[in-house]
């Protein structure tokens, strides 16, 4: 009987042990089903690199594969198959889907450039009242909206605008504008107010400011910047580009980022045009240069699942010299990132101590780990100027490849 009990107690508890085990490697599996991406691109010679800290190999689902070849805008063969992520081996955690392309090769940027943007349109960015009225908000255009054309008349700068708002004698004026992606169109009735007829809104035409480039492709010329989009200081959302240029800068030194307050590159426009814009999105600027620089440092493009925590090094200039290299810290991927792609924390106390971090203007900085090209700085922490956000190289890469298809199909 005593050795029955034994036997009872150690199957009780080996069937414990074994469900808690089975509960762990199904709460992981969940968790890696949500947080790994649906898609991989990998290097011909290469397979998924899953950065996880518990082994996941990639197996091949050999009744659905499809292979193919396709060649577009600076990028070359890439084949396709669905894969099996699995957990040790063995478990299954998702299928997904993984591309395998020859991996480009990329100069690196670090300088910064000036952008000039003239936008598509004019986009309105404040409204008020004019004799006690808000003609604009009353007839439900809302602040955000680009405003295409005025009475049938295509409108790009806020001068034109206000010049016929103030001949209507009062008259309704059509207003085609855009909101959202999609197009609409009202009426407004402007009002007399100070000897002039106005609407109560105010619009924006143009930007210019510094920034720096990440790449460009000695092949094409396709090159890549900032990280994210130029975006309205008022409005703060993103400036519908119709036409824009890049040039050089001379950059004088920066305003050093203290807690509470980013701080700036401070330069000025030193000569002509060295290249044209044609995309302004969250991803960046893209366009292409007018001419392939003599001198440059190529890398290796990273794919995203390539870039792991750890160390890292910044591409990036912050006085009239060339750019430096300067030491940091890939802290977070993906999830815990606040929809970005990566946090980022400067390490280099010679960057610290000139500019107290990261800075604004240096949106756009190259990020290289294991000698590839893996990302760029984004974005500062207002209240931790040292740490900031960043975007994978990849996906500015796929940015300006459609960029530049782009212009291929509209030219």
């Amino acid at each position: 009987m005593y050795k029955r009990n034994i036997f009872g107690r150690l199957a009780q508890s080996a069937a414990a042990v074994t469900a808690a085990v089975c509960a762990a490697v199904m709460t992981t599996v969940g968790y890696y089903s949500a947080a790994l991406p649906d898609s991989y691109t990998c290097a011909y010679g290469s397979e998924i690199t899953a950065n996880t800290v518990l082994p996941i190999t990639a197996q091949e689902l050999a009744e659905s594969r499809a292979a193919f070849k396709s060649v577009s805008a600076g990028v070359a063969g890439r084949s396709s198959k669905n894969v099996s992520l699995r957990l040790f081996g063995s478990v299954p955690i998702k299928d997904v889907k993984e591309e395998t392309v020859d991996r480009p090769t990329l100069a690196a940027g670090g300088s910064a450039f000036g952008i000039r943007l003239v936008t598509d349109g004019v986009m309105i960015i404040d409204m008020k009242s004019v004799s006690g009225k808000c003609p604009a908000k009353d007839a439900g255009l809302k602040i955000g909206d680009v405003i295409e054309a005025v009475n049938g008349e295509r409108v790009s700068t806020n001068d034109r605008v206000s010049e016929i708002i103030k001949c209507s004698g009062g008259k309704k004026c059509t207003v085609r504008y855009r909101r959202g992606g999609k197009k609409h169109e009202v009426s407004v009735k402007p009002v007399l107010s100070e000897g002039s007829y106005r609407a109560g809104m105010w619009v924006r035409d143009s930007s210019a400011g510094i920034g720096t480039m990440t790449f460009f492709d000695p092949e094409t010329l396709a090159f890549a910047g900032l990280g994210h989009a130029i975006c309205d200081s008022d409005t703060h959302e993103p400036l519908p580009l119709s036409e824009g240029s890049i040039s050089d800068v001379k950059v004088n030194g920066c305003k050093k980022s203290e807690k509470g307050e980013p701080g700036q590159l401070v330069g000025e426009f030193t000569g002509g045009e060295t290249g044209s814009l044609s995309a302004n999105c969250d991803g960046g600027v893209y366009g292409a240069l007018y001419s392939l620089p003599q001198e440059y440092t190529a890398y290796p493009l990273a794919f995203s699942g390539e870039v792991h925590e750890g160390a890292a090094v910044i591409l990036s200039q912050t006085d009239g010299g060339e750019p430096q290299q300067y030491d940091i810290v890939i802290e977070k991927l993906g999830a815990g990132c606040e929809g970005h792609d990566m946090v980022i924390r400067v390490t280099d106390e010679a960057l610290i101590s000139k500019t107290g971090g990261i800075v604004q203007g240096m949106s756009g900085s190259p990020i290289i780990q294991d000698g590839r090209l893996a990302g760029a700085v984004t974005h500062v922490f207002i209240d931790d100027p040292e740490g900031g956000y960043g975007i994978f190289a990849e996906k500015m890469y796929d940015y300006a490849c459609a960029a530049v298809k782009e212009q291929q199909l509209a030219g």
